[in-house]
């Protein structure tokens, strides 16, 4: 069930568009699909899981060739069997420990710029971190619609970016954090 704002700042002078949908991201339909990647580029369970699952093996030989890589940043696989062009592996934990909100914030800023060096239009993402990583959902969102807003405010290729999330609770929690911004953005606005 996709939700359609314009940008994630809500006033209108943001040209990306967010999605906010329940699904499997693996089933997505976008340039390129953001994994929720550990340091190691080890594609063993949660959406990484799923990735190499879906994917077929050319995904994890190629996460080995890259790997690994600095916490916060990414590296980009070809996408194997899924729908998507390509994979963004976006580095949000070290195998063992947790996510952090600078790893994720770091994460998403870079798999963002890479979807722009790439000439990308259209990007899905999990919630970085909320899984394995132990992160809370709700200042994940908060996290990833801050720097969805701050790259729409720059030159991108970017057009779209989906939020595709696992359950239902994810999904509300999402589309709360977005509303709650909205609202604030209403507030700002009459406030000058």
């Amino acid at each position: 069930m996709p939700v359609g704002a314009r940008g994630a700042n809500l006033a209108g002078d943001v040209p990306i568009r967010v999605r906010i949908e329940e699904g499997d991201l693996c089933d997505a339909t976008a340039d390129a699909i953001v994994n929720a990647a550990n340091t190691g580029l080890e594609l063993g369970v949660g959406v990484a899981g799923a990735i190499a699952r879906r994917g077929g093996p050319a995904i994890a030989e190629e996460c080995a060739r890259h790997g690994p890589i600095e916490l916060g940043s990414v590296a980009v696989t070809g996408a194997g069997e899924l729908l998507a062009r390509c994979v963004i592996h976006a580095a949000v934990l070290r195998l063992g420990e947790p996510a952090s909100e600078a790893s994720i914030r770091s994460a998403t800023r870079a798999a963002l710029e890479a979807a722009r060096e790439r000439g990308l239009r259209s990007l899905a993402f999990p919630a970085l971190g909320t899984g394995v990583g132990g992160f809370s959902v709700q200042r994940c969102a908060e996290v990833m619609l801050e720097e969805t807003e701050r790259h729409g405010a720059s030159d991108t290729s970017v057009e779209e970016v989906r939020f595709v999330l696992f359950g239902e609770p994810a999904y509300r929690m999402f589309e709360q954090v977005r509303d709650a911004a909205k609202i604030r953005a209403g507030l700002a606005r009459l406030r000058r």
